[in-house]
Parts: structure tokens; sequence; C-alpha cells
């Protein structure tokens, strides 16, 4: 099992978290509100944690091409829903 923690900061959080929920449940199960979410993507499952601060990542994936789908699919939907900020999510990955 490998575990990604990634983080943004961002005053936009709660909102970032609530338009990629909405995307996202076209396709996938999602549960959110406008401060924490699960996403249950065919390659493992992601919550979302928003504050006034950052918005927070953990995914939860079995392999390493997983891990690097997740990183691209939220990476890729985040650059398109904040274009004007630009945010940059700072990725780490454990084992476990």
């Amino acid at each position: 099992m490998i575990e990604l923690e990634g983080q943004v900061e961002t005053t936009r959080a709660p909102l970032y978290l609530t338009k990629l929920c909405k995307h996202f449940q076209h396709k996938v199960e999602v549960e959110f509100d406008e401060h924490q979410a699960r996403v249950d993507f065919p390659f493992g499952e992601c919550r979302l944690h928003a504050d006034q601060r950052r918005l927070r990542i953990h995914g939860r994936v079995m392999d390493q091409a997983a891990a690097e789908r997740m990183r691209y699919v939220i990476d890729d939907h985040l650059r398109r829903f904040a274009r004007q900020e630009q945010p940059r999510i700072q990725w780490r990955e454990t084992d476990r």
C-alpha cells in the first residue's frame, strides 16, 4: 500500500474542493461537504480537507502506477479549476 500526502496553500481551498468533487462525481463515487471529501477512484481512495489556508490531499493506492495516476488526476484538475492562481501541490509518498 502506498500513501500519498499533498497540500497546496490557497485561501480558496473550500471552493476548489467543491469544484473537484462536483466534477468527479459524474464518473466516480464522491461524498463531500465544503471542508472534507472522499473520492473513490478506480485506482485508489482520495480524501480532501479544506481550511482557510490550504487544501490537503490524502491518497491510498496499491502500487506506483496508481500513485502516479492519482497525482496526475488531482494536479491536472486542480490546475484547470484554479487557472488564475495556478497552485502547485507539494506531494510526498510513504509505503505502508
